[in-house]
């Protein structure tokens, strides 16, 4: 620093130049940030050319503007000025030296912009008004005390933002100057607002010390204009009367933007302004919330894009939907995308959560569900966030080949080294948590509102028909006696005027014969002859189902149709009716005998089945009963 500062100013200037070419080559990932954060700030108007030659210029820029500011301290007032011109010069006069300031406090709202230390340096020329800038402690202490040193040469007070907050608030009650960065991420003290039409964490501290101290508001930016030679501007002051934080720290927003374009190659590109938050990157609980300007509309926002790799299974998928109607609506920009298997792709477009699917046809590898996820997003903009649903090294393979920077799963999950943000659950042996539940509450740790009941189903009207789902893929463990179904609708259909329709998979339409061969009353026999969709637009139509503990099962909770469920192998409190398509009429019926060894999760009993032999035809006809009674009336 010393050498530098024996050097003329230009020399340094060029010298910064060379550093920041030297940096350009080496420092790809920054190269790349730059890009990205280029592409946020002027979307599709600008060309893949045109933004690898600002972040080339802003590269150079930078470079020079750091050398430049270390040489800058040694340099006297007249020789700064030689290098400063000042673009409304009556406003740095008026409300920065205070001319018009009325013993008024001024707060300046500074950016990352050109040689912004500028805008400390030349804080000597303000006296006899007071001058200080509120800054956030260097990690490297020497680093600190130096750069604080040179602004403290010029008669600027410096104040740690952590500590010295007061003494700042005190300077400007008794009319003096403060300058501070505004331009930054802010983390989870910053208010999210749009910036360049994308929700950024923005600090709110110029905009809450106007007005606390009644102070003035001006921004303050600086541009580099040629060989070591810079542009100052100073806005109008910002109207604060009356107006809120939020909208005070929109208007400064608006203002950054407008200088940003004026001069893209000078702002700091290479900070993540745009950053995810980690780990709730959902907004629901945020310190100090969301502002959107009056008349924005949500969808105009730049999005923030979530990917759900979707569960593989029927049941576990219907299972997951309470949790990603919490990720919706966890932030108003959130554009929800579901990677699913292109069988249980009719699933989710019965969620309008679901902003849009990629389908992964049957046998695909990783690599090209890869290229499906990067196909499926334009470059500008790419998904911020995977979250991750199957518990395997493929579906962390797919995400991590696609590129997507933010890869959750569950602490368990077995990604390995390609999951980088595990979310830890409690571990609970007793009370046992519904598989939704404890979908539910990992998302919560993502920042997730409780969701809202999905609206009530229209009821059917005519005739009433009941499913019947005899079936279960999971194993014969599952499977209530195909006999007791068969007397169940007997029993049932002697009592009332109703058609069965047993529905199920090609390997279950031997049950789906059994029970409709010979039938003395209504039957319709679908097993093995419906796809999703029309599974989905049959049970919509149902007034009942009756069923073992099957994806159908869940589907139907879902679509909010009663159950009458009937669990052997499996536990209810896991994997029950009831926690996904909210109140249903007549409510869900869960029929279980609790022995000795259930719950098994076996495939196969390896004993006498008893926990499904102690239930009943009698047991499950009353409950069948009981749920058609409670129908309303003329259904």
């Amino acid at each position: 620093m010393t050498f530098i500062r024996l050097l003329p100013i230009t020399v340094c200037f060029v010298l910064g130049q060379l550093v920041g070419l030297l940096v350009w080559m080496i420092l790809p990932r920054y190269r790349r940030l730059s890009k990205q954060n280029l592409r946020i700030a002027f979307g599709p108007t600008l060309s893949e050319r045109e933004a690898a030659s600002i972040t080339l210029k802003h590269f150079l820029n930078l470079g020079a503007n750091i050398v430049s500011s270390i040489k800058i301290p040694a340099m006297s007032m007249k020789q700064l000025r030689s290098r400063l011109s000042m673009e409304k010069e009556e406003n740095w006069i008026d409300w920065v030296i205070g001319k018009k300031a009325d013993d008024q406090g001024t707060v300046i709202a500074l950016s990352h912009s050109g040689n912004w230390e500028i805008n400390a340096q030349i804080g000597e020329s303000i006296q006899p008004r007071p001058a200080g800038c509120i800054y956030q402690a260097l990690r490297n202490p020497l680093m600190d005390d130096l750069v604080n040193g040179d602004r403290r040469s010029r008669g600027v007070h410096t104040f740690d933002r952590k500590k010295e907050m007061q003494a700042a608030v005190t300077m400007l009650k008794e009319g003096g100057a403060v300058g501070v960065l505004t331009d930054q991420h802010a983390g989870n003290a910053g208010i999210w607002m749009p910036l360049f039409g994308k929700l950024a964490s923005t600090s709110p501290l110029a905009a809450s010390l106007a007005q606390r101290t009644g102070s003035l508001l001006v921004q303050a930016t600086v541009r580099t204009v040629g060989l070591a030679r810079w542009v100052l501007h100073t806005s109008d002051p910002i109207p604060t009367e009356g107006l809120t934080t939020e909208e005070i720290a929109m208007k400064l927003n608006a203002l950054l933007e407008q200088e940003i374009r004026r001069s893209p190659s000078d702002w700091f590109w290479v900070h993540n302004r745009w950053k995810t938050p980690h780990p709730n990157f959902l907004l629901n609980d945020v310190k100090r919330g969301i502002y959107l300007p009056p008349g924005t509309n949500p969808s105009d926002l730049q999005p923030f894009n979530i990917l759900v790799r979707s569960p593989n299974w029927l049941g576990d998928a219907c299972m997951a939907a309470p949790s990603l109607r919490a990720i919706k609506a966890g932030r108003p920009d959130l554009r929800l995308t579901i990677l699913s298997p292109a069988n249980l792709a009719p699933l989710w477009r019965e969620l309008p959560e679901v902003d849009a699917i990629i389908e992964i046809p049957a046998k695909s590898s990783p690599w090209k569900v890869a290229r499906l996820i990067k196909s499926s997003n334009s470059s500008h903009t790419p998904y911020d966030v995977a979250l991750l649903l199957p518990n395997s090294v493929r579906s962390a393979l797919e995400v991590w080949f696609a590129g997507i920077p933010r890869r959750l799963g569950r602490e368990i999950h077995k990604g390995g080294r390609l999951i980088n943000q595990r979310m830890h659950l409690k571990r609970q042996l007793h009370p046992t948590v519904h598989q939704a539940d404890e979908l539910l509450s990992m998302v919560r740790l993502l920042g997730a509102p409780e969701p809202q009941p999905p609206v009530p189903r229209t009821l059917p009207s005519g005739p009433v028909r009941i499913g019947l789902c005899p079936g279960a893929e999971y194993g014969p463990a599952k499977r209530w006696l195909i006999q007791r179904y068969r007397m169940v609708m007997e029993k049932i259909s002697r009592d009332h005027d109703l058609t069965w329709v047993i529905v199920g998979t090609a390997k279950e339409a031997p049950l789906g014969e059994h029970l409709s061969g010979s039938f003395p009353g209504k039957v319709e026999n679908l097993c093995g002859k419906t796809t999703l969709p029309e599974l989905i637009q049959q049970l919509k139509g149902f007034s009942l189902l009756l069923t073992n503990d099957t994806g159908t099962m869940h589907l139907a909770d879902l679509l909010g149709v009663p159950v009458v469920a009937i669990f052997g192998s499996t536990e209810p409190t896991l994997t029950g009716p009831g926690h996904l398509g909210g109140k249903t009429t007549p409510p869900h019926q869960v029929l279980r005998r609790k022995v000795e060894c259930s719950p098994c999760f076996l495939r196969e009993c390896p004993i006498d089945f008893r926990c499904m032999k102690e239930i009943t035809p009698e047991m499950v006809a009353s409950a069948v009963q009981e749920s058609l009674q409670a129908i309303p009336a003329g259904v």
